[in-house]
């Protein structure tokens, strides 16, 4: 779905300063701007208009902008932009999480993933973690009852059912995990394409598990919420490594190797 909107062969013109979710120092403000001031140390999201990998980038006052919660640094805000606000749609907004619940999570030690497990764990969900086992004690310390090793057993192959199974990163499929669904089950995941829209449209209606699919573009509100979960001790950064933008290329290597933990940062040195 990323291909549609930001280039099928390589990013549009408009893209070609990549970059989503930010973190820094207002500048400067626009006349009538409000919300903001100089000074102010906001993160956000700069939605389909990317342009993060520089030094400025300039928002409008009503985009996914908050400011950062006191006591955290701007490179672990950045973190949690998209992770958690996107954790939040699935789990809160279109699964309707609640306590009790078994969640298990595909994905765990990612970037959705280690927000994913915390989010679920503050709705006071049972929440099973799906990772490598060098990455289960992370996993673990951000409140996992379980782990999965997938290099040793596929869930789908488990006996455990699970109210909510939350693909982050696409390596399952519905016909394979409907089988670990509880009745009325929810089957979430971020990848996807057209048909997943319309499998999500007719799983409202039909089935007794269901196939979640979406994109949460505004985040405003959830940004919001993730100020409060950090400030309350419900959500905290995970950071694998720092690359300066110098190094940028290589930071997109290692992170398209598969074996990142959590995220990683680009740092830009002031101007």
């Amino acid at each position: 779905m990323a291909r549609v909107v930001l280039g099928l062969r390589r990013p549009r013109v408009r893209f070609r300063i990549l970059g989503m979710e930010v973190a820094g120092v207002v500048e400067s403000v626009g006349a009538e701007v409000t919300k903001f001031r100089p000074g102010d140390r906001v993160f956000g999201f700069t939605g389909f208009g990317a342009g993060g990998y520089a030094q400025y980038v300039c928002m409008r006052e009503s985009s996914s902008l908050a400011l950062i919660p006191s006591g955290l640094g701007v490179d672990e805000a950045c973190t949690l932009v998209d992770g958690p606000t996107t954790a939040l749609y699935f789990l809160r907004d279109r699964a309707r999480i609640g306590a009790g619940d078994r969640v298990l999570i595909v994905g765990a030690s990612g970037s959705i993933g280690t927000a994913a497990v915390q989010i679920a764990r503050h709705f006071g969900a049972h929440v099973t973690g799906v990772c490598s086992g060098k990455n289960a004690a992370l996993v673990r310390s951000l409140g996992a009852d379980q782990i999965v090793d997938y290099t040793e057993q596929a869930f789908e192959t488990r006996d455990d059912t699970y109210d909510i199974i939350f693909d982050t990163v696409g390596k399952s499929t519905f016909r394979r995990a409907r089988r670990c669904l509880t009745i009325g089950g929810r089957y979430l995941v971020t990848i996807g394409g057209p048909l997943s829209f319309l499998h999500d449209a007719w799983s409202r209606w039909f089935g007794s598990r269901k196939f979640v699919f979406g994109m949460s573009v505004d985040k405003r509100a959830a940004l919001e919420t993730v100020t409060e979960l950090v400030s309350n001790g419900a959500l905290r950064a995970v950071i694998d490594r720092r690359y300066p933008l110098e190094d940028i290329a290589a930071a997109h290597r290692y992170v398209e190797s598969g074996r990142k933990r959590g995220n990683v940062v680009i740092t830009v040195s002031a101007p």
